[in-house]
């Protein structure tokens, strides 16, 4: 279970590092996702989940610059990694994201992941 978990969340950080963010969500997401953003509360379910990705992708992003995973550790059916993404927004700004990702996994899809931001 641990190596199928540890293949997929490889497969999901080399999309992200190439801008296939919808890719990687339609491959990996459970239909009954949850998404959370901190203390925000959870966003649910795999099509609002890509609704929400779509929109952000065509309303607010400009361009892609990387996505670089730093560490990354499974256990059970359980995973945790640390990344930095960075994206320049339309409106001329430029995001930088530390994040620490905590996920739970079901039947090899991503079921409940929560994202830590500084």
């Amino acid at each position: 279970m641990e190596n199928q978990i540890e293949k997929n969340l490889k497969h999901i950080h080399e999309l992200l590092a190439e801008a296939k963010f919808i890719e990687a969500m339609e491959t990996y997401l459970h239909d009954d996702v949850e998404l959370r953003e901190g203390n925000n509360a959870p966003k649910k379910g795999k099509q609002f989940n890509l609704d929400f990705e779509n929109d952000f992708i065509n309303n607010q992003l400009e361009e892609f610059v990387r996505y670089d995973v730093k560490d990354m550790a499974v256990q059970g059916n359980y995973s945790f990694y640390t990344a930095e993404m960075e994206l320049k927004l339309k409106d001329g700004s430029t995001m930088l994201s530390e994040q620490a990702v905590a996920t739970e996994w079901k039947d090899g899809k991503i079921y409940r992941e929560r994202y830590y931001h500084s």
